[in-house]
């Protein structure tokens, strides 16, 4: 049921459309700052990794948090690269992939990469 649902939900370039797609450093930059108001994650996904393109399916039949708790910053990072080290400066987490990382008060509350990036533990945060 889950990969109907997002079928139904798909946006811009194939993530859902809950998820907001990074193009820029200033998009990073603001959701550094609206952390204070609430919690956002950076997920970077390489669209030519097996495991990153596991996850993120995993992630797409997973993810139920509401926008209104939560906004999930999707980052391709075969088309944007140097946006990844952005964010590696500016969360002081080392870059991997694909990897998920939680920022509240902009402070790191959980980063994980690969099969350890955990969507129950991610919720509990919310």
């Amino acid at each position: 049921m889950g990969f109907l649902n997002n079928i139904n939900k798909a946006g811009k370039d194939g993530i859902p459309s809950n998820w907001i797609l990074l193009e820029n450093k200033e998009q990073i930059d603001q959701a550094l700052e609206s952390s204070t108001k609430k919690q956002i994650a950076f997920f970077k996904h390489s669209t030519r990794c097996g495991i990153s393109v596991q996850v993120k399916t995993r992630l797409e039949e997973q993810w139920d948090i509401d926008v209104e708790e939560l906004d999930l910053y999707y980052l391709d990072l075969l088309s944007y690269r140097s946006l990844s080290d952005y964010i590696a400066e500016k969360t002081q987490v080392m870059h991997q992939s694909p990897q998920l990382i939680v920022v509240k008060d902009h402070k790191v509350i959980y980063n994980n990469s690969h099969f350890s990036i955990n969507y129950d533990k991610i919720a509990s945060l919310v």
